[in-house]
């Protein structure tokens, strides 16, 4: 008899996460699956169209059955709309929870920001004496202060001991890296073994070129450094686009910034290319469905990633990092920890520390005076690292064994 698993996220299709492909895979590998989600809104906060506060409330995705719960939309990306919609999610699928015909051998959350959307996942999964495991994408409330400047003292105490509380009610946790599942054990009392490390992998289209003769065009005769995903704080693009200007008044003068999605610092990313009077070394493309990013790596001679410089961010693997990797591109990072770890072990581009934008700078000047040989060896390392550390198949069978079973998944 198939196992059946419960899948907790606020963030569903057709938003784009990651969670809809570990879904499909569960679902080509012979596993039931139902998903307990919000209404699409990320990350704009406008309702997707054909939904609204109204639903629908179910939906099938391939065999899976979705079951959506009401959410405050992020409404422009505001704070009190983002704080709104943190806490609104939880206590309407709390309340969504009788809806689900039951039966699960287990139940997964893949618990992104907010931390509380792993609450009704906990709450179903003792009532039903199954077992809960909770994959830490976003460390909390770390991350909470690199989007919302969060200064109170007492809040500050408040966030913290919510997300203890939280981690520490799942049966088993999932680490992107070492170091997070040491801070995990540590805050949690948990042993090594209820603590695995997983990485984030990519899809698989991702590691195939998709050449575009329209987007080639348009953005031929240009140094193409490409940023895909969402701009929040956390990313410091507004440190990017600094360094940008100064690589290029050091001699890169065809370096372009060619920036792949959309989010609540948008706004005030155009503002800043505006005042700098960057218009010229910057795009704002928007948004695409994830199966046409591949059109942007491939015009990529470099592919950016950047995080803020926080210790604890430091802590976590972007999972952007599998999907540039796997575009055999190289890799030009600003960070620290895991993430910078794994760039320079890989040999695949080149790093500097978060928010250091005369280092940054340095680097896009060395990678702009490489020869196209000399980047596609770097490409060629990525992807090789990609092929064994985040393979979509392998860590797939991971994340089913762990979450099943439990015990210490098996490392690659």
């Amino acid at each position: 008899m198939a196992k059946r698993i419960l899948v907790v996220t606020q963030h569903f299709w057709p938003e784009n996460f990651r969670i809809n492909d570990i879904v499909e895979g569960f679902l080509q590998d012979g596993l039931e699956v139902d998903v307990l989600c919000g209404l699409p809104n990320y990350p704009k906060g406008e309702w997707f169209e054909g939904y609204s506060s109204h639903g629908p409330w179910e939906e099938h995705y391939g065999t899976a059955q979705v079951f959506r719960a009401k959410e405050w939309p992020r409404k422009g990306n505001t704070s009190i709309n983002i704080f709104l919609n943190y806490v609104s999610w939880p206590l309407y699928a709390a309340g969504a929870l009788n809806r689900l015909p039951g039966g699960y051998d287990a139940v997964f959350c893949f618990n992104t920001s907010p931390v509380l959307m792993c609450w009704p996942a906990i709450r179903y999964a003792k009532k039903h004496k199954i077992p809960f495991t909770n994959y830490v994408l976003d460390l909390w409330p770390e991350n909470l202060y690199s989007v919302l400047p969060v200064k109170n003292a007492l809040l500050r105490r408040i966030a913290q001991g919510v997300s203890d509380l939280l981690y520490k009610k799942a049966d088993r946790l999932i680490a992107m890296s070492e170091p997070l599942q040491q801070r995990l054990c540590q805050r949690t009392g948990k042993p090594q073994s209820a603590v695995a490390v997983i990485p984030q992998y990519c899809e698989d289209f991702y590691a195939i070129p998709q050449p575009d003769a329209a987007l080639e065009a348009r953005f031929a005769d240009r140094f193409n450094l490409v940023f895909t995903g969402t701009f929040t704080p956390a990313q410091s693009l507004d440190m990017v686009l600094r360094a940008v200007l100064e690589a290029r008044a050091a001699g890169a003068e065809k370096l372009h910034l060619l920036l792949v999605g959309d989010g609540m610092s948008r706004e005030s990313l155009q503002t800043l290319a505006r005042e700098l009077q960057a218009e010229d070394a910057v795009t704002f493309y928007g948004s695409v469905p994830a199966k046409e990013v591949p059109k942007f790596t491939a015009l990529a001679d470099a592919l950016l990633i950047s995080l803020s410089d926080s210790p604890d961010l430091g802590l976590t693997v972007p999972g952007k990092l599998a999907s540039y990797m796997a575009a055999a591109k190289p890799v030009l990072a600003s960070m620290n920890g895991a993430g910078y770890a794994a760039v320079k072990e890989s040999g695949g581009g080149l790093v500097s520390p978060a928010c250091d934008q005369h280092a940054l700078a340095r680097n896009m000047l060395e990678l702009y005076s490489m020869t196209t040989g000399q980047r596609a060896e770097l490409g060629a390392k990525a992807k090789n690292y990609y092929l064994t550390h985040y393979h979509r198949a392998e860590l797939l069978r991971q994340l089913e064994t762990f979450i099943l079973q439990g015990g210490t998944a098996a490392r690659m």
